[in-house]
């Protein structure tokens, strides 16, 4: 499977899950920017949000609203960051439509556009998998 979405959704590589329905999956980033950084990614490969289905684009922000509330708990983040790089000249990195979900603090020291500006040239090193799966507990928990 040469799409790294398609192949979380379909369950050939590992994720930490925070929701997952018929339409969208989310999971923790593998390559967060802040602590609890989220994906809510259509099960269908679409490459550009224009080409989604209406009802499952709208469906995409809404699992993202319900998640940003279990996500500022789960971390102490006083807001979120709804983002989604639509194209490549728009730094998608993944061709696959996805929210990210990013927890801010303020003082935090992310600069988003810097980080987002020099992404192809300064990857983020990958959390560990043990670490994501315990903030996916604790999202998942203040889910409810």
């Amino acid at each position: 499977m040469s799409c790294v979405f398609c192949a979380i959704a379909s369950g050939a590589l590992p994720a930490t899950r925070l929701h997952e329905d018929d339409r969208v999956i989310a999971f923790l980033d593998l390559h967060p920017w802040r602590p609890g950084q989220a994906l809510v990614v259509p099960r269908a490969h679409v490459q550009h949000l224009a080409d989604l289905d209406p009802g499952t684009r709208a469906h995409l922000l809404e699992v993202g609203v319900a998640l940003s509330a279990a996500l500022r708990a789960a971390v102490g983040a006083e807001a979120v960051h709804f983002l989604v790089n639509d194209g490549r000249a728009a730094f998608q990195t993944v061709p696959h439509v996805h929210l990210h979900l990013v927890p801010r603090r303020p003082g935090d020291g992310a600069r988003l556009l810097a980080r987002l500006l020099t992404w192809p040239l300064h990857p983020l090193l990958p959390a560990r998998r043990e670490a994501l799966d315990a903030l996916g507990a604790k999202v998942r928990a203040a889910r409810g």
